[in-house]
């Protein structure tokens, strides 16, 4: 990854289940990011309980590099852009914006900013961000998710977010979206049917439905253009005109 996955950090406020701790490591690591702040977390030793340990699931090396701040302040140290990441709209506060906005703003953000680190910050599990909290950030960021049932647990949001800003990092990159697999050059069978190769297969589609007796060549009315157009729109691949020449030669075999 890019130096700037490097500048992003995710900032739990206040945690109180281990189990939370442990899926938002493995969220930030999924995505590519590697650092998780906690902020006065309830249990000082969240990050080697039992049910944090099982499910960080393979991010132990997020899990246990977490670093621990006795105040929002602290851990926003170095930051220089915060997104406060809340479902309740606020009357004062910092501009809002939703999640994908935020990503887009934290990407020129890094990009314009060699030393700028961006954070996400994400309240109580119970009551989310205090007022004083969203103070301390630059905007105030919203996931659109129903209206009628808006509450996410903390680590789902944490996951949401950072899938957005790996996606606008990854697209400002023009890096691959995809799995490497399916980016690899296609097996010969799977390119594209030449123009000669799919008129021959028409063809012998034609010479076969006449066999089986389903085409009259005395009435063809529009069977045949219509068949072209089916078989143009399908974009036929060199091994899917192989097996329907098979078809056409096991039809007349029987006719």
């Amino acid at each position: 990854m890019t130096q700037a996955f490097s500048r992003v950090r995710f900032i739990m406020v206040n945690p109180s289940h281990p189990g939370n701790v442990g899926s938002a490591a493995r969220a930030i690591k999924t995505m590519g990011f590697s650092e998780l702040v906690l902020v006065e977390p309830k249990f000082p030793d969240v990050t080697s309980q039992p049910e944090a340990v099982a499910l960080a699931s393979g991010a132990l090396d997020v899990l246990e590099g977490a670093r621990v701040h006795g105040s929002l302040e602290e851990a926003l140290g170095p930051v220089t852009l915060a997104f406060a990441l809340t479902a309740r709209v606020r009357d004062l506060g910092p501009p809002p914006c939703d999640i994908r906005q935020a990503a887009e703003l934290a990407r020129g953000h890094l990009a314009d900013t060699a030393e700028g680190v961006a954070a996400i910050v994400l309240g109580t599990e119970r009551a989310g961000l205090t007022n004083a909290q969203i103070a301390l950030c630059h905007r105030i960021c919203h996931i659109p998710a129903n209206p009628e049932y808006s509450s996410l647990n903390v680590a789902q949001a944490l996951q949401l977010a950072a899938w957005e800003l790996r996606y606008a990092l990854l697209v400002a990159e023009g890096a691959p979206l995809l799995p490497a697999s399916t980016a690899q050059e296609s097996p010969r069978g799977a390119e594209p049917a030449s123009s000669a190769a799919v008129q021959a297969f028409l063809a012998h589609w034609e010479e076969a439905l006449v066999g089986v007796q389903f085409l009259d060549p005395a009435h063809p009315k529009k069977l045949m253009p219509r068949m072209r157009h089916l078989f143009s729109r399908l974009a036929l691949t060199r091994d899917e005109v192989d097996m329907m020449r098979g078809v056409c030669t096991a039809m007349l075999k029987k006719k």
